[in-house]
């Protein structure tokens, strides 16, 4: 039997029923039949950390009701995720709307206690990309602390590592510069990919600079192609990676869903691709962020952002292949 057990869709069709991510079985049904459970999905339904156009609270809902036609056999990979992992949606975390610190604090404590800690990852659907801070640093307490922090991937338009804006410290544009500081990323094992100007100011790069954050700017990407992060990628190793993926990485012409526009994104086979060519890496943790439905196209975003999730659960899929 496989150790996550979907809907027949000959039988039971995507449009009916409760929507969870990709149709997998709620967290409580996995843990009857399936434990252990490999990732709990959760979403985290806030926005309160943005400083431009808010409405990606609304972000894991839609990606839920996306993600029913999201399939469970990857081409690419030859493989059937539902067949290689346990996986369950976790329902959503608690919010507190009006405090960002106190909100990302009750995500972590959250977080911290889904499923096994010992052995259950953890992927994250937003809402804005403050809840990278807690999510990564979930994944880190779950992962033993350990010393000098996790690796991380980074997909984006923006380095988000500003002390603060607007006076907000634990905003959108702040969540690796606070997860540095606690030691929960390493920095010089952080790349961060689709990076795109224009930029308030030239010092936004600083502290990636000063802290040796490695930046592929999209330009350099299309230039390079995947030479631009193969030799990353064959750094790590083995080490224990996290991805974390704002679909505003991707060109508004695929991903319009989203608050911060960044106009010359990649394209959607691009971005798939890039997270593909990551096989290979130990991933312990991820997220997709940044979803914003009243601004979505027929739902393109809020699929697209699906099939990342989708994309990141496999390459642990592949890893435990071996």
């Amino acid at each position: 039997m496989s150790p996550t057990i979907l809907p027949d869709p000959r039988r039971s069709p995507r449009f009916a029923g409760i929507s969870t991510f990709c149709r997998y079985p709620t967290l409580e049904e996995a843990q009857k039949t399936s434990a252990p459970v490999d990732w709990a999905l959760y979403g985290v339904p806030f926005d309160s950390g943005v400083t431009y156009r808010p409405g990606s609270r609304f972000g894991p809902r839609a990606v839920r009701d996306a993600s029913q036609y999201v399939k469970r056999y990857s081409i690419h990979h030859g493989l059937d995720l539902c067949d290689s992992l346990s996986l369950a949606d976790a329902g959503d975390a608690p919010v507190i709307p009006y405090d960002c610190k106190a909100h990302l604090d009750g995500v972590v404590g959250f977080a911290s206690q889904l499923a096994d800690p010992k052995h259950t990852k953890l992927l994250a659907v937003g809402g804005d990309h403050s809840l990278a801070y807690a999510n990564i640093k979930a994944t880190w307490l779950r992962r033993g602390k350990p010393e000098g922090g996790l690796a991380m991937l980074h997909f984006d338009s923006h380095v988000d590592t500003v002390d603060a804006t607007l006076g907000e410290k634990w905003s959108h544009a702040s969540p690796f510069i606070r997860l540095i500081e606690e030691g929960c990323l390493d920095p010089k094992a952080m790349l961060s990919v689709g990076i795109k100007g224009p930029l308030n100011t030239g010092a936004d790069l600083d502290f990636a600079k000063e802290h040796g954050i490695r930046i592929v700017t999209r330009e350099r990407f299309a230039r390079d192609g995947f030479a631009s992060i193969d030799p990353f990628l064959a750094e790590l190793g083995s080490r224990e990676v996290y991805i974390s993926f704002d679909i505003d990485c991707l060109d508004p012409a695929d991903a319009p869903g989203t608050g911060t526009l960044a106009m010359g994104g990649f394209s959607a086979t691009e971005g798939l691709g890039m997270l593909r060519r990551c096989a290979g890496v130990n991933v312990v943790g991820g997220d997709v962020v940044e979803v914003l439905p009243d601004r979505d196209l027929g739902d393109n975003t809020a699929l697209l952002a699906a099939h990342v999730a989708f994309e990141i659960l496999c390459l642990d899929a592949v890893n435990r292949r071996g």
